[in-house]
This record gives C-alpha cells, sequence and structure tokens, in this order.
C-alpha cells in the first residue's frame, strides 16, 4: 500500500489574503481558491498543485481567548507563539531548492530570520510569517 500524502491544512488567521500573498511571493505558490466559507467566514487557499494552505478567517472571532487580531488577550505578537498547547501548529515546514535565495526574499518582505542550522539532513531558517505563524524554511540539496 502506498503512504498516504497530505493534501492541506487549515488554519485560522485574521488577514488570509496578506499572509497569501507573502507565501506566493516567497516560495512561487499561488491561489487555488478564495471565497466564502464556513460560519459566512471567508477562506483562501493557497499553495502548489498538489498542496496547500487553507487560510480561514471566521465572521468572529472567540472572545474567549484571542482578540480580533488573533492575538491572545493578554499577550503581545512576541509572546503568543507557544509550543506547548496542545492542537496548536507550531510551524510550518516549507522544503526549497535554494535557501539563500529565499531568505533574501525574507528580508525583502521585512521579516526577520533566526535559529539557522546546517545539519543533516539539510540547512534550514526560521522567521515569523505574522500572526503567531512560525515558518521553518530547509533546503535538502548542497
Amino acid at each position: 500500500m502506498q503512504a498516504a500524502s497530505l493534501e492541506h491544512a487549515n488554519i485560522t488567521v485574521t488577514n488570509p489574503d496578506a499572509i497569501a500573498d507573502a507565501l506566493c511571493q516567497l516560495f512561487n505558490w499561488h491561489i487555488r481558491w478564495r471565497g466564502p466559507a464556513k460560519d459566512d467566514g471567508y477562506t483562501v487557499h493557497v499553495g502548489s498543485d498538489t498542496a496547500y494552505l487553507a487560510l480561514y478567517k471566521p465572521k468572529q472571532f472567540s472572545s474567549n481567548h484571542y482578540n480580533q487580531n488573533g492575538l491572545a488577550s493578554n499577550s503581545s505578537a512576541e509572546n503568543t507563539f507557544d509550543h506547548t498547547t496542545v492542537a496548536h501548529v507550531n510551524h510550518l515546514g516549507i522544503v526549497v531548492d535554494n535557501l539563500d535565495e529565499v531568505e533574501k526574499k525574507v528580508f525583502a518582505l521585512g521579516f526577520n530570520t533566526y535559529n539557522h542550522g546546517d545539519y543533516e539532513p539539510g540547512r534550514r531558517f526560521y522567521f515569523m510569517l505574522g500572526e503567531g505563524l512560525e515558518a521553518e524554511v530547509v533546503s535538502y540539496t548542497s
């Protein structure tokens, strides 16, 4: 039996268009679809022909834990990232051919990179895409 593949992940964000635009510029992805979504929300599907992220904006955000900007009510943008929350997306792992070229694009869009690593099986760096979404960009080519 052939292994299954991941087709998409659905992530709640406050500004799907802005995040999708950055992902298109950085990774040569494209908008596969955008439009009305569950419970009067709005979704943008962004990715490649074989896999994508569904960036979902609900009509109304839960007031229990997050404000209208998608940030924890009593937190700043810098400290909303939490690896210990159950079902929280820790980071998006994105494979590229040319790590240095993509890092230049990341800087050009005003993002800062950190946690650079060069160990088997590849080179990598991380950056915060916005709204608490961390991206790991990795290259397995030399």
